[in-house]
């Protein structure tokens, strides 16, 4: 069993590298196999395609790295507390595991069907007791009137677009790594008092 788990997890390590480094679609299952130092076969009978490996990779990601946000968007605090700390929160994770981020656009730009198949993406989305609680600032009148829906992509939005361009502002701007983290940092500011303005009442 621990030889099996220790196989395993080459194979996911060793994906995990060449999707980051070479993109999902331009990685071949050989190459994988190759780099974790297997066989084809033994590849094929632990995962069967990359598709499936893939989606094993992308669930684990998910899983393990979306529960806080699940949990702050559902907890009982106000709505500028929740949005500050979702900000900083979903920045933190994707600091820490940009794969992320080149996962989702993998997905997108295959196929609707796609997305609706990986229960995991919804973990990356809005949640019920958010939009409620969006919903019920707009009849109290201390927000402006908007839809949960825009509120909730503007936000996902301003976080996730600079980690998906993240070599374009780099070259732009000649950011290197330390500059680039100090940008993003500066974000988990920014962008709560960015989304807090528009939601100021008329």
């Amino acid at each position: 069993m621990a030889k099996s788990k220790n196989t395993e997890q080459k194979i996911f390590d060793a994906a995990t590298e060449l999707f980051l480094e070479k993109g999902v679609d331009r990685t071949s299952v050989r190459e994988i196999a190759n780099k974790a130092g297997i066989n084809l076969a033994l590849m094929n009978y632990y995962f069967r395609s990359k598709e499936n490996l893939f989606d094993a990779i992308f669930t684990m990601l998910v899983k393990k790295n979306t529960r806080k946000l699940i949990k702050i968007l559902d907890s009982e605090v106000g709505l500028e507390e929740k949005i500050r700390k979702y900000v900083e929160a979903y920045i933190d994770m994707l600091s820490d595991n940009p794969l992320l981020v080149s996962f989702v656009m993998a997905i997108v730009h295959r196929s609707q069907d796609r997305i609706t198949q990986m229960k995991a993406i919804s973990s990356l989305y809005s949640t019920p007791k958010f939009a409620q609680q969006v919903f019920e600032e707009n009849k109290k009148g201390t927000i402006r009137h908007t839809s949960p829906t825009q509120l909730f992509v503007d936000m996902l939005s301003l976080i996730t677009f600079p980690f998906a361009i993240k070599f374009l502002i780099q070259d732009k701007t000649g950011y290197d790594e330390e500059q680039f983290k100090a940008f993003i940092e500066e974000r988990k500011t920014r962008i709560p008092d960015l989304l807090l303005a528009s939601l100021q009442p008329e």
